[in-house]
């Protein structure tokens, strides 16, 4: 048995302790990222299975979310309502979603609830309620959410943006789908989707609350026995297109919704991801006093609000943002977004906008691991990212010790932002 614990500092301050074990099993190690909090009688779970989220949607886009929508209608032996009522009868609750990386069923539950919890979520994973039925439910309720978001603009327009940026990936597909390639899925793919990807070779697990970790893997490991082995692989990058575009489309809309991205040369376990949040939090991330704030709304009112963020994972990294402006400003707002970034790249930031940055970066982070599922979410990002637990901690540390000259270098090194490609809803 292996075992890694640590406890995590922050400005000083004993924040959590987390562990990250593995149960050995199939000739593979399955770590498990523990928390114990006894101060509520509560226990939760995930089992998240790597590189199995809307990224492996090459054929068909939206089959890993329907997939998720099937893996919550119970089993087949019970169904969708009795299953439900015998987990409501016993305030257990069981869900599966789906991100683009990742696939995660959740499980929670009292404490005294956790022994019939797990005999719940194994019988999901045994014998998922994967029928033409369930199918047919899942593809109605998932295209008339599609339909209704057709006069989503904001949707609309993001969606587009991905297309944009990469055009001809799966990463330029909506992670939904679209009503076509939803109604396009057969049973005999969810049943693939499920066979190649929950499995062991792919799972982290998750446990946090008051529970007793021994007692708690050797139940577990009875799941993870019993699920098939199946392979790991590795996620895929996909580069921002190297030509910048710009796409329009025409709807009745009263207002333009204006979506724009670039490249953003890093990758997610780079030793600067921390001036990358810092720069990018001046930019645009911050709300009121941001650049991009500052210049489009507080000086010329063109937008109620605008953003702008850097998205670094695996499989991809791009800069982002959005507008909403009026259709008579739509040149004049696209113009300063241009220009507002251009300026930022030349210039860097003020000594004022870094010190500010620091103290909200710095005095906000207790509310980021308020929660179990906060803390159990930033140790499984670290590991996933290869990263030794409790680097988020001595990130905020390198935030504060950050200097004004280092973050300019950075800020300009990275030309590519100016690289812009539209996405635009208007009239």
């Amino acid at each position: 048995m292996i075992k890694i614990a640590i406890t995590l500092l922050i400005l000083g301050k004993i924040l959590m302790a987390a562990t990250i074990e593995y149960i050995q099993t199939n000739g593979i190690n399955v770590p498990v990222i523990f928390e114990h909090d006894s101060r509520l009688p509560i226990a939760t779970m995930q089992f998240t299975f790597t590189n199995s989220g809307s990224i492996t949607d090459t054929a068909k886009a939206g089959l890993a979310k329907l997939s998720a929508k099937i893996m919550g209608e119970g089993t087949k032996a019970l169904g969708s309502n009795a299953f439900a009522e015998a987990l409501e009868s016993k305030a257990i609750h069981i869900s599966a979603s789906t991100g683009t990386e990742t696939f995660v069923i959740e499980m929670s539950c009292l404490k005294e609830e956790f022994d019939e919890g797990l005999k719940y979520f194994q019988a999901l994973l045994d014998d998922p309620n994967i029928a033409e039925e369930t199918l047919s439910k899942a593809k109605t309720t998932t295209i008339g959410s599609l339909s209704a978001k057709e006069n989503d603009f904001d949707y609309v327009a993001s969606n587009e943006l991905k297309s944009v940026l990469f055009d001809g990936t799966v990463l330029g597909s909506p992670a939904a789908g679209t009503i076509q390639s939803v109604k396009s899925i057969e049973l005999s793919d969810v049943e693939n989707f499920v066979k190649n990807n929950l499995v062991s070779s792919k799972l982290i697990v998750l446990i946090g609350g008051d529970v007793e970790i021994e007692s708690a893997k050797a139940k577990i490991k009875k799941i993870i026995d019993s699920m098939p082995k199946g392979d790991a692989s590795k996620v895929e990058n996909y580069e921002v297109t190297k030509t910048p575009k710009e796409s329009i489309l025409k709807k009745e809309t009263e207002q333009a919704y204006v979506y724009f991205g670039s490249p953003y040369h890093m990758s997610d376990d780079s030793k600067d991801n921390y001036k990358a949040r810092v720069a990018t939090y001046i930019l645009g991330t911050g709300g009121f006093g941001s650049r991009l704030m500052e210049e489009i709304r507080v000086k010329r009112g063109l937008a109620y609000s605008t953003y702008a963020n850097v998205n670094i994972t695996k499989s991809s990294s791009y800069f982002n943002g959005y507008l909403q402006t009026k259709l008579e400003s739509l040149e004049e707002a696209q113009k300063t977004v241009n220009e507002v970034i251009a300026k930022f790249v030349k210039n860097g930031v003020t000594k004022d906008e870094l010190e500010d940055t620091k103290k909200f970066m710095l005095g906000s982070e207790p509310l980021r691991v308020e929660t179990m599922s906060q803390r159990l979410n930033r140790t499984f990002m670290e590991f996933y990212k290869g990263q030794e637990l409790g680097y988020s901690a001595k990130e905020l540390a390198m935030i504060k010790e950050l200097k004004l000259k280092d973050l300019n270098e950075f800020i300009k090194s990275h030309t590519e932002i100016n690289e812009l490609s539209y996405a635009i809803v208007t009239k």
